[in-house]
């Protein structure tokens, strides 16, 4: 790994340890204080979608057949191992790092460099994770709402988490050119692949919901939430609870 990568992991280990508490309860509240320029890029996105990213993703379903876009899957979840278990030490989930570590030598021995995965059929799980799951082990909050242009809806902890993900990718660093993009690329037509596949959906909150922004918003706040864990505090009062009700009665 190239040394500023490394600098890069480290000051923001310091920093984020330093000055952050871990937060496994957040406010039911929607923290989105920058709407009006996030609304911007919500519609930027939805554009390029519309224009780019939906056709390419038809296209791309239409001509290549489930099985050629499952090898696809299966070379870029591959090729994200090496990512996942430098994220699972850093967050100290040996176990993790170690089932992981197993599905990379299985399936690069034995799924002829990852094109197969017959470490599922081995019964050997996957983890998946990112630095923003490491960031929010290390203690760092969510933070405000963000859309990214491209990636879409995130919050402030993902976004940073989103460019070490791609700064600080092993196979990137150890790969030569041209052979360290063949991750991104088999990347990128997976994700084109999950969005041929997903396709009603995607198009129903896109393109059929009354406010797509605030619906796609919602969606990934819950999702991100639920994958990490974190619980949400409800002010809710229950109705049939009496006020004038002794607290002390049995």
């Amino acid at each position: 790994m190239p040394l500023y990568r490394a600098f890069i992991v480290l000051a923001l280990a310091t920093s984020v340890t330093a000055c952050a508490s871990t937060q496994n309860v957040v406010s039911q509240e929607i923290n989105d204080p920058n709407e009006e320029f996030n609304r911007k890029t919500h519609a930027f996105n939805r554009a390029l979608d519309k224009s780019l990213v939906r056709p390419l993703s038809t296209g791309y379903g239409t001509v290549i057949p489930d099985e050629g876009r499952q090898v696809v899957s299966n070379v870029a979840e591959h090729l994200s191992l090496p990512a996942d278990i430098l994220n699972n030490l850093l967050q100290g989930d040996l176990r993790n790092a170690g089932n992981n570590s197993a599905r990379f030598v299985v399936n690069t021995v034995f799924g002829v460099m990852g094109t197969g995965d017959i470490a599922s059929g081995m019964d050997i799980p996957l983890r998946k994770t990112d630095f923003g799951e490491t960031l929010h082990v290390w203690g760092m909050n969510e933070g405000p709402y963000v859309e990214l242009p491209v990636f879409g809806p995130s919050n402030r902890r993902d976004a940073i988490g989103t460019v070490l993900d791609f700064t600080v990718d092993p196979v990137s660093a150890i790969l030569p050119r041209p052979e360290s993009y063949v991750s991104t690329v088999a990347t990128f037509a997976d994700q084109l692949g999950d969005r041929y596949e997903f396709s009603d959906t995607v198009d129903s909150v896109l393109y059929e919901s009354a406010d797509s922004y605030a619906q796609a918003r919602i969606l990934f706040l819950q999702n991100r939430r639920f994958e990490l864990g974190v619980s949400v505090e409800t002010s809710e009062v229950d109705p049939f609870d009496d006020p004038f009700a002794d607290p002390f009665a049995q």
